[in-house]
């Protein structure tokens, strides 16, 4: 919901109705993640994607029909072997998709949802998508860290429902959910999707050079909460920089160190570090190293630079194994020239490492293109 939210909210302030389909489940190959969503506005507009293209017209008409009658569908697309012709995931997977209608009458806690998600406070929507009681599908708990409201049909449900949602809220997880027709949780009968909305993952930027603002940019694009660090006032401007969330003028390991301490970064956060002046990326360096669940550590410079940025950085004391969490240099070999082009390159490793990938062209690959 968070890729259609602006469109879908001012449907609703407006008073009107959108119909909201929204993927809960994939099977293989699948273009898609769970919680991908697309809406149709009133007014016919389309906004949002849940297969990059190969049911789009399919689910549109669903989600149309819906928005119109009020009746919530959970469909199930996927590649038919008998028709050629039919609707289906050419890349080989399957998708169930749940179709509801948005509107102040079906989701009042939709404004709630919206405000939390715009203030980076996470946030969980679990929603009814299978019973055997029809008039149970499309209900909505709507639940923070230590508050919910809303209700899928009995106390007993709620319980349940409410305890699962918020372990995966708190790492940040979609999943479908699985129970008894009245929240036993060894039964089936009803199925209940868990749209997680944590925080954006921070993006820490150290260098306020032209290199960082094309990386900022790349990195708000990824959907990270940009932040760049230069200990220089008369580069670290919001003007320079306007991808970023926050600009921010201090010594870099000291704004990293301060950070680590108020707890606000976790094990999907991003640093890269672009200064390549060791007054600066050896002390920050030094923190970030020592750090065993950031995500990734990159830094940049030349093969001199890095050698001699290594050599300093056992000199305060580092590990092999604490060196082996530095990318360096960092980024993709794409043969980047331009701040931007090297953004991309950057971008592309951050990526790679998330999800496996080899970075190598996929014309050379075998298998599945989609990594778990």
């Amino acid at each position: 919901m968070r890729d259609v939210l602006d469109d879908l909210v001012a449907v609703w302030r407006a008073g009107g109705s959108a119909g909201l389909a929204t993927v809960v489940r994939t099977f293989r190959s699948a273009p898609r993640p769970a919680g991908a969503s697309m809406m149709v506005a009133p007014d016919g507009s389309v906004h949002g994607s849940v297969s990059g293209g190969c049911v789009e017209g399919a689910v549109y008409e669903a989600a149309a029909d819906v928005s119109a009658n009020g009746i919530p569908v959970l469909e199930r697309y996927g590649v038919s072997d008998d028709d050629a012709f039919a609707v289906g995931l050419t890349c080989g997977g399957m998708l169930d998709v749940f179709v509801e209608s948005v509107s102040q009458t079906t989701f009042p806690e939709l404004g709630t949802v919206a405000e939390a998600i715009a203030t980076d406070r996470p946030i969980a929507v679990a929603t009814v998508v299978r019973h055997r009681d029809v008039d149970r599908v499309g209900m909505h708990i709507v639940l923070g860290e230590t508050d919910s409201s809303g209700s899928v049909g009995s106390p007993r449900c709620d319980a349940a429902v409410v305890d699962d949602a918020r372990g995966l809220l708190a790492s940040g997880r979609s999943a479908m959910l699985t129970y008894g027709p009245d929240g036993e949780r060894l039964g089936d009968g009803m199925d209940v999707f868990v749209a997680s909305y944590a925080p954006r993952p921070r993006m820490l930027v150290f260098g306020a050079i032209d290199f960082a603002a094309a990386v900022a940019e790349q990195g708000t694009f990824l959907g990270y909460r940009v932040t760049v660090c230069d200990a220089r006032e008369v580069f670290a401007t919001s003007d320079r920089f306007p991808s970023a969330a926050d600009v921010v003028v201090d010594w870099p390991h000291r704004y990293l160190a301060e950070q680590l301490a108020a707890g606000a970064l976790d094990d999907r956060t991003i640093v890269c570090v672009l200064t390549h002046d060791p007054k600066f990326d050896v002390p920050l360096l030094d923190i970030a190293l020592r750090q065993e669940h950031f995500a990734f550590v990159g830094a940049m410079g030349s093969r001199r630079t890095h050698e001699d940025r290594v050599a300093r950085l056992k000199e305060v004391g580092l590990t092999d194994v604490e060196l082996a969490r530095m990318s360096s240099p960092i980024g993709l070999d794409l043969g980047a020239r331009t701040p931007q082009e090297t953004a991309v390159s950057i971008a592309a490793e951050i990526v790679a490492r998330r999800w496996g990938g080899s970075g190598e062209p996929l014309v050379g690959q075998q298998g599945r293109i989609h990594h778990d």
